[in-house]
């Protein structure tokens, strides 16, 4: 029996599988079996027809930052004639509209101004919270990192001023690929994975909850996807902090990195490594902002099980080249056009009404 026989019955059997096992199922399964793999999972874990998404709005507060990643479109360096900090006149009038559309969470996140210190988040998040009844999912760990070292004070203070002031729950960006050969050469100036990883378990012991992602397509091996896959499961093990995992490939356009885009079939292989290894995060998202409506539907059978936000407002996948956008309507059709019933939900994976 060789290697891709051997793990794919112990995803059969409910047995863990180790990296070795994923590598060579990610590297030599075919498609189609990868997929029924997945959805096999998915189906054990969540053996109801349903899938979900959450009504929600991406606010980018700023797009200053000092970081430069490669593979960002969107930021613009401090002093530039395009760069922002939005007002709070322009975030309420953001947050209300939302709330109007029956939004129940905003997904805050910015770049890493040089000047912003944690007087300027905890104000921020004190004005939404007077004016909204609404959750704030926000500031990834690159974020909170920077914060912490621009405020001369520890990530856990960092942390509880935040909470203290309204945070609900984090956000996973800013992971990429966990591995720091290649963030030093696509993001050097960004915490690296230890960080990454050390201010996500930070905050699940003070009990933030968060989700994880992964970026790839760009500079990485399949053996450091692995890994990335390997660092996230370890500390879910530990922790349990982990709501949802959303892998999404990365959009060249308009960036520094110049290579071809990942095709769909390789989102859908990545998709479905994530689901089998990560057993024990309960949530897989599809990325129909990179994907489109077709590749979200297309994944439904590769092991997610929910299909993300409404994001009224998306920019940073924008500013790539990359455009897509769909209302409330048009993601319950897709879902249901799949054979499945659409629920909304809340940041926890709670299903609510509307």
């Amino acid at each position: 029996m060789d290697r891709v026989e051997s793990a794919i019955l112990k995803v059969k059997a409910v047995e863990r599988i180790d990296p070795e096992d994923c590598l060579s199922l990610y590297i030599n399964c075919d498609l189609i079996t990868l997929g029924l793999l997945a959805d096999g999972v998915k189906r054990r874990l969540h053996p109801g027809a349903a899938v979900t998404y959450i009504k929600d709005r991406n606010i980018n507060y700023t797009n200053v930052c000092i970081s430069g990643c490669a593979f960002c479109a969107f930021f613009r360096p401090p002093g530039h004639a395009e760069g922002y900090v939005l007002s709070d006149e322009e975030l309420f009038s953001k947050i209300e509209e939302t709330v109007s559309l029956g939004g129940v969470q905003i997904l805050l996140q910015g770049g890493l101004h040089p000047e912003l210190d944690i007087d300027y988040y905890v104000g921020m998040l004190r004005f939404i919270k007077a004016n909204f009844d609404i959750h704030v999912h926000g500031f990834s760990p690159p974020e909170i990192v920077h914060i912490a070292s621009l405020s001369n004070i520890s990530v856990k203070e960092t942390l509880a001023r935040l909470m203290d002031a309204g945070l609900g729950s984090m956000p996973g960006g800013g992971a990429e690929i966990l591995s720091d050969r290649v963030r030093a050469r696509i993001s050097p100036k960004k915490c690296t994975s230890f960080q990454w990883l050390a201010v996500m378990e930070q905050a699940h012991g003070m009990g933030l909850r968060t989700t994880a992602t992964m970026m790839f397509g760009h500079l990485e091996t399949p053996l450091e996807r692995i890994e990335h896959l390997q660092k996230i499961r370890d500390l879910q093990d530990r922790t349990r902090g982990f709501t949802a995992f959303i892998p999404w490939s990365f959009q060249p356009k308009n960036t520094a990195l110049r290579m071809p885009e990942a095709t769909l079939a390789e989102y859908l292989r990545t998709l479905a490594i994530s689901r089998i290894f990560l057993d024990n995060v309960d949530n897989i998202q599809a990325s129909w902002v990179t994907q489109g409506l077709g590749g979200g539907q297309v994944a439904l059978a590769f092991g997610a099980n929910d299909m993300g936000s409404t994001m009224l407002e998306e920019n940073v996948v924008k500013a790539a080249g990359v455009s897509f956008s769909a209302t409330p309507q048009d993601i319950e059709r897709v879902i249901t056009d799949a054979g499945f019933a659409a629920e909304t939900r809340n940041t926890f994976y709670e299903v609510i009404e509307g």
